[in-house]
């Protein structure tokens, strides 16, 4: 049937520009933006604000503090900022009065917001004077800046109704009216449904019919942009902890990143059963936010702080001598599971070890039974196959950390290390079980293992055969070992026949100082 525009309904409506960037903002756009992790943001916006070189004026700092959660801007810039527009733009394009961005509730306003030092210093004509970084992240953060002092973006919001017999479908979207602040940053609008220029009473033609069906999903895992937002909208933190949360969790393996998505490990839900038991107010989101407000308080004035701690740990001692003990149990009993041991039928515990989380059996000593936590299990299969095979890869732990392995092991013996690639196999075998040798990468750089470990413990420590003749003897290869200390020294594959050592690559030692060069380890001392 014929489609007919049966009502065309406009509004108008103003979108203003944004504040100039806080700290938390900074890092959510630069995220966004730019696929900056917050540390790399944070390093980043650092060397601006030290200072670059840029000519005749010398190392200038290129932006204000970068540790903020204040919107104010010094008079002074506002004024630069104003001329800036006037002269570029037009001085339609600035408002009667500055724009002036209320802060949040319980921002400190220590520092202004993060802005350029010289409005002028224009990102595309000073380009050469910085890294590919520091480029895009001062671009950011000078057209924010600017685009905050502009006049607002006009758009006319249309609802479209067209009929067919007794259908009506519905379309809305935008035009753009008055660009405004978007002629520097626009973040959003870009997002926006566009509708094609249309009129009343038109008749109009079906194209396509596209079936859609939607359902509801999950909250979509933090990446570090939305932990931050959700960090600063809980009152958790402050502009300059944001980044070492991110690195801490980490560092300590409570978290890793896939597909630049967090995910809880196993070492981190257990610290967290175990703290939030031990600690219920302490690890409360609300309780965490409110001690901030009482630690401003205390800055304030208005808050005594030694009734402030008085109050704190005559709860908190209670509450860390039980801990104490449940903890200590737990690292000496390890923490009840579900399951039996496949040895004995006592219950498995999850313990503590050196290299990480592993099971165990309760009854031990009388019982020895082990195995790997992940143990392949489906909630650590990752959407990535086999290259060998072609089935699933596993996440697992092991004693040189995290690593992927076929789901079909011990059929198929494909691994790899989850930091550092694939795991190379070798054209040796073990000289204590016989499988294959394979060369990993480790605390202390490239060593040589059996691929049947943890059953075989066979390990070369170190020891990597380089394409290179021997200096000395000229018959062996150049052998790469460590020391008992993990530091790197170069020898002869045929010691003790050839006693060739030196501290520095051979054909590198023309880069190194005489000193240096003359200088030789003692006698190799890690096999």
């Amino acid at each position: 049937g014929a489609f007919t525009v049966s009502s065309l309904e406009k509004k108008e409506k103003k979108r203003r520009p944004l504040p100039p960037f806080i700290t938390s903002k900074l890092q959510q756009e630069a995220s966004r933006a730019l696929g900056f992790s917050v540390k790399k943001t944070m390093t980043t916006a650092q060397h601006l604000y030290e200072g670059k070189d840029i000519g005749q004026q010398g190392t200038v700092g290129l932006i204000t503090y970068m540790r903020t959660d204040s919107t104010r801007i010094a008079a002074q810039a506002l004024d630069e900022a104003r001329d800036f527009i006037s002269e570029t733009m037009g001085k339609e394009q600035i408002p009667a009065r500055p724009n002036m961005f209320a802060a949040k509730s319980g921002a400190q306003d220590a520092h202004e917001a993060i802005r350029p030092t010289m409005v002028h210093l224009v990102p595309e004509k000073d380009k050469n004077l910085l890294t590919r970084d520091e480029l895009a992240l001062y671009t950011l953060i000078w057209k924010r800046f600017v685009a905050s002092q502009m006049i607002p973006a006009i758009l006319h919001e249309t609802t479209v109704t067209i009929s067919s017999g007794v259908y009506d479908f519905i379309a809305s979207g935008t035009t753009l009216v008055e660009p405004g602040f978007t002629q520097i940053y626009n973040p959003g609008i870009a997002k926006d449904k566009l509708l094609a220029p249309i009129s009343e009473g038109e008749t109009v033609k079906a194209g396509k019919l596209i079936p859609e069906q939607n359902f509801t999903t999950p909250p979509a895992r933090f990446t570090e942009a939305t932990l931050v937002k959700e960090l600063e909208s809980n009152g958790i933190g402050r502009p300059s902890t944001y980044a070492s949360i991110i690195s801490v969790i980490q560092n300590r393996e409570y978290a890793e990143q896939q597909e630049k998505k967090f995910h809880p490990t196993a070492l981190g839900e257990l610290v967290n059963d175990i703290l939030v038991k031990a600690f219920p107010d302490i690890f409360d989101v609300n309780y965490t936010a409110e001690l901030e407000n009482q630690l401003d308080s205390i800055g304030q004035g208005k808050t005594d702080w030694q009734e402030l701690l008085k109050t704190f740990y005559q709860r908190f001692a209670s509450e860390l001598e039980n801990a104490s003990d449940n903890i200590a149990n737990v690292k000496r009993n390890g923490l009840p599971t579900d399951e039996k041991c496949g040895k004995c039928g006592a219950p498995m515990v999850i313990k503590v070890g050196r290299y990480g989380l592993f099971m165990a059996c309760s009854n031990y000593p009388e019982c020895k039974n082990t195995r790997d936590l992940d143990n392949g299990s489906d909630e650590n299969q990752t959407e990535e196959s086999c290259p060998k095979c072609g089935k699933p890869l596993v996440l697992k732990s092991g004693r040189y950390g995290r690593y992927f392995q076929c789901s079909d092991y011990p059929e198929c013996d494909y691994r790899k290390s989850k930091k550092n690639g694939e795991i190379k196999e070798l054209d040796r075998n073990c000289p204590k079980c016989g499988k294959p040798l394979v060369e990993r990468k480790g605390r202390y750089g490239v060593f040589v293992s059996c691929s049947g470990y943890p059953e075989c413990r066979y390990i070369e420590n170190g020891k990597k055969e380089l394409d290179i003749s021997c200096p000395k003897c000229k018959d062996g290869k150049v052998v790469q070992r460590r020391t008992r200390k993990g530091k790197t020294f170069y020898g002869c594959s045929n010691y003790p026949d050839c006693d060739y050592v030196s501290w520095t690559r051979p054909g590198s030692e023309k880069k190194k100082g005489k000193k240096e060069k003359d200088k030789k380890p003692n006698a190799p001392e890690s096999d």
